[in-house]
């Protein structure tokens, strides 16, 4: 840790003392002049070191950055948001990373809350009485300190709540009158772990051999795999677990990568949604485990069973239910629940089936080609399957990670073998995260041995682009490929399906959804914000060249975008295909 040179003289010195004691080594924001006097400590205090500032060009991008890294290292990163209207900006990349179970540490502000010491104007529209209300419905905790002493408390507090498990977004509104305070006494600053916390809530023994009863007397046990950490070891460990009671394996693409593919009892298919085979499976099973995973209920509904089916839960999820937002899905009928983390749990049933949980980690897993990988090198129109394969080719002997994948991938184009092989999804599903969290990964990822990859939407990457900037200008290095169908396409599947219901003109789904006449140049967007860019790529021939040359320049420490115009891979067989049971 840095040693802080000289004595704080200000409020915001106090805490840009503060945050360098929690270790934390970024703080992402787009400067604003209600936190202009913790700007002023960070660069003139702390000497622009630790937490090193990454400027970005907007709020949203700055939060989705943060949410990026947390997904990396389990981590929070600070993020400053300047005033109300840095907020409301932030406020859709905040509630993903609370869908998303992510620790994101963010440090708000506010023009003075004592209204006599106001400027004219500009504090005025830049204060309010209760900025959090605007986002308290997804954040664990917030505050909107006073004092320089009670600022740092709250700051400690809000820290600690963030990285308990389970684990989300706070925020802490610094007042801009005590920021700029001159300081006339010592403060003395919270002491709080830099390091993970390593205290985590366990279920009752007795509820875990509840639990291990059910497990053992099922014959056709499964276990739905959600939120889980990234560890080799908590790998390791899920592995055993199956392993041991003779489980099948349903995972979620949302969720990332938490099980090898390859492994026999990992189920074919995994999806955004419930794939046919993982329905088949779960339809026959008599006992379900579910580690954190995303919507049970729903889940088990979509494969129901005339037989007996129990239900162990093992999850945190209700202790953040608030009423507002219902991302908590639909309540499931549990037999036994276990109220502790989903690898806490794993340890747990191990230990009841008198296995010794694996401590063992450090190992490889590159992408190899497959025997079946073949593609027409023509002028042919790629698909989104081309993307694959070709992908595979160009990174074949590397680690990579996958940062973003669109809705439309199919799960068994790609194997997973480590647990940073995919990240997942972004939690509240708001369109234009994807280039944010993809930097914010990549920084965390760039010291590594692991090539950061991403294929992004072109709706995601239009809506986020500016945030390529903060890369260029950090030296951030990834691959993204832009499966671009010029169009908002999920909603033309919609307007399919309503359109057949109502018996009108399916063909007709496209207006209002086209990203074309002009077809924006995304490539030349990239390169307008200092990053590499390639093509508007039209046919399969191109694909294996440019991508070959995509790795080459992020393997040499660059940013790259490359923009591949696809075919919408299942929008003949969604319009074919409707009937008025769509739903």
């Amino acid at each position: 840790m840095t040693e802080v040179t000289s004595t704080p003289q200000y409020g915001s010195d106090a805490v840009a003392d503060f945050l360098r004691s929690t270790g934390i080594p970024y703080i992402a924001l787009n400067p604003g002049a209600s936190f202009r006097g913790l700007h002023d400590s960070l660069v003139n205090h702390l000497g622009g070191e630790q937490p090193k500032m990454l400027m970005c060009l907007h709020e949203e991008h700055a939060v989705a950055l943060a949410h990026g890294w947390a997904k990396v290292t389990g981590s929070p990163l600070a993020v400053a948001l300047h005033s109300n209207v840095g907020l409301m900006h932030a406020s859709m990349a905040i509630y993903n990373a609370w869908c998303d179970r992510v620790p994101v540490y963010l440090i708000g502000a506010t023009g003075p809350v004592d209204a006599h010491r106001r400027r004219p104007w500009i504090d005025w529209i830049h204060t309010s009485s209760d900025q959090a209300a605007l986002v308290r419905p997804f954040i664990k905790w917030d505050d909107q300190p006073l004092s320089v002493e009670a600022t740092v408390e709250s700051l400690a507090r809000a820290w600690d709540i963030a990285r308990t498990a389970p684990t989300g977004p706070t925020y802490v509104c610094l007042d801009a009158a005590v920021q700029e305070e001159p300081l006339d006494r010592d403060v003395s600053l919270p002491v709080v772990e830099a390091t993970p916390p390593t205290d985590i809530s366990v279920a009752s023994p007795a509820s875990v051999q509840r639990a291990a009863a059910l497990l053992r007397a099922a014959e056709r046990p499964v276990i739905l795999i959600g939120r889980v950490n990234r560890t080799e070891v908590g790998w390791r460990r899920r592995i055993q677990l199956a392993e041991k009671l003779g489980a099948r394996v349903v995972t979620d693409l949302k969720a990332g990568s938490t099980f090898p593919t390859a492994h026999p009892a990992h189920v074919p298919g995994p999806g955004f949604f419930l794939g046919g085979e993982a329905q088949r499976v779960l339809a026959t099973s008599d006992c379900v485990l579910t580690l954190d995973w995303i919507d049970p209920a729903g889940t088990l509904k979509q494969a129901p069973t005339e037989d007996i089916r129990s239900l162990v839960n093992a999850s945190l999820d209700q202790h953040l239910f608030n009423g507002w937002s219902k991302d908590g899905q639909a309540r499931p009928t549990v037999d036994v629940w276990l109220p502790t983390d989903p690898d806490t749990a794993v340890d747990q049933l191990l230990r009841e089936f008198d296995c010794v949980p694996a401590t063992d980690e450090g190992f490889d897993f590159v992408v190899t080609k497959r025997e079946s990988d073949s593609i027409n090198l023509s002028d042919s129109p790629i698909m989104l399957p081309d993307i694959a394969v070709t992908l595979r080719g160009a990174l074949a002997g590397t680690k990579t990670t996958l940062v973003r994948l669109p809705l439309g991938w199919n799960g068994d184009d790609w194997d997973f073998g480590h647990p940073l092989d995919f990240l997942g999804y972004d939690g509240g599903g708001g369109i234009g995260s994807g280039p944010g969290m993809v930097i914010g990964a990549a920084l965390a990822l760039r010291d590594t041995d692991r090539i950061p990859v991403a294929v992004l939407g072109d709706g995601d990457y239009l809506m986020g682009v500016q945030a390529l900037w903060t890369a260029a200008h950090d030296d951030i290095p990834f691959l993204a490929v832009v499966s671009n169908n010029r169009s908002y396409f999920n909603d033309e599947v919609h307007q399919a399906r309503v359109a057949v219901v109502r018996d009108r003109d399916v063909q007709r789904k496209w207006i209002g959804q086209r990203i074309d006449d002009p077809a924006p140049d995304l490539a030349q967007l990239a390169r307008a914000q200092g990053v590499e860019g390639f093509g508007p790529i039209t046919s399969v021939s191109e694909l294996p060249g440019v991508l070959a040359e995509a790795v080459k320049v992020v393997q040499s420490g660059r940013p790259v975008v490359v923009d591949v115009v696809v075919q919408p891979g299942y929008s003949a067989a969604m319009s074919a295909g409707l009937t008025r049971d769509a739903n």
